[in-house]
């Protein structure tokens, strides 16, 4: 796994345009709104894939003017994005309307409720993956068929491999929703849940149905 050059480079510079436009449309739309709670300064993983991809994404919550309505600020909002050079569409949704700016892969989504003073606002970068790929290497076997030891058999689970072979010893898969979950088979362990990382399992100790994988054992 290497670094991509100017990957990095490039995200930040996406999250910074991605703020600078976020924050002029709250002091124009929502003014007096606490700038401390857009949390905008740090790419955070969206995708865990290999490479992991990252990107700028923010949600903010604001107060329009009493003495402005929910259709002026909905036509202001769409001004100042095209101003800037956004591409911009707007649509409804229930009570509310939705106007979305398109620019370089970045997303900002303003949502304007028809009867009540809050402004949410979404932003989102375009997900950059920063590395190459890292090469799917495969773990050296604690045991192999020239090596394991007498008495005993390969562990059917993981062939002699000694990890858990549903999550290949990292503990996690990925997941759509979360990034990443606990792989259930080991348990986020990490090793064969059956031979507990040796490999081999004793012969002697094989439960019948264990001795049902090694057909050189069913005439015994």
């Amino acid at each position: 796994m290497g670094e991509i050059p100017g990957a990095r480079a490039e995200l930040d510079r996406l999250g910074r345009v991605l703020r600078t436009q976020v924050v002029a449309l709250i002091e124009q739309l929502t003014p007096g709104a606490d700038l401390m709670l857009l949390f905008l300064s740090e790419p955070t993983v969206s995708e865990w894939s290999e490479p992991a991809k990252y990107r700028y994404s923010t949600t903010f919550r604001g107060q329009r003017p009493e003495s402005v309505g929910a259709a002026d600020t909905v036509r202001r909002g769409a001004a100042m994005l095209a101003d800037a050079g956004w591409e911009v569409s707007e649509s409804r949704e229930v009570n509310r309307t939705l106007v979305t700016g398109y620019r370089d892969g970045s997303t900002i989504e303003l949502r304007v409720p028809d009867h009540t003073p809050t402004v949410l606002y979404s932003a989102s970068s375009p997900a950059l993956a920063l590395s190459t790929p890292q090469a799917d290497e495969q773990p050296d076997p604690s045991r192999t068929s020239d090596t394991v030891t007498a008495g005993y058999v390969l562990c059917y689970e993981c062939d002699g491999l000694g990890v858990c072979p549903e999550c290949g010893g990292r503990g996690w898969l990925p997941d759509a929703a979360a990034g990443q979950r606990k792989c259930p088979e080991c348990a986020g362990e990490r090793v064969c849940p059956i031979c507990r990382g040796a490999g081999q399992l004793a012969v002697s100790q094989l439960q019948p149905f264990q001795r049902g994988y090694y057909p050189e054992l069913r005439s015994e």
